[in-house]
């Protein structure tokens, strides 16, 4: 299924700007974010702690990457 948004072009720049710096698409991590706010993803403490890095670092992963068993560890 497809979603419009609006969004302000300043916020866009700046979010893909930080999607870059984790490696993923801005599409990826806005599809991320809505499966664990949906209750649909056990991954709230990897997303605690991508944002954790985002406040800490400014979103500079440093090359840091998260992978599909850390998303999914328990």
């Amino acid at each position: 299924m497809n979603l419009t948004l609006s969004i302000d072009e300043k916020v866009l720049g700046k979010a893909r700007k930080v999607a870059m710096g984790m490696g993923l698409s801005l599409n990826e991590v806005v599809r991320r974010y809505l499966r664990t706010l949906a209750g649909e993803s056990d991954s709230v403490s990897a997303f605690t702690e991508l944002r954790t890095l985002f406040l800490e670092q400014g979103g500079h992963s440093k090359g840091s990457r998260f992978n599909r068993e850390d998303l999914h560890r328990g």
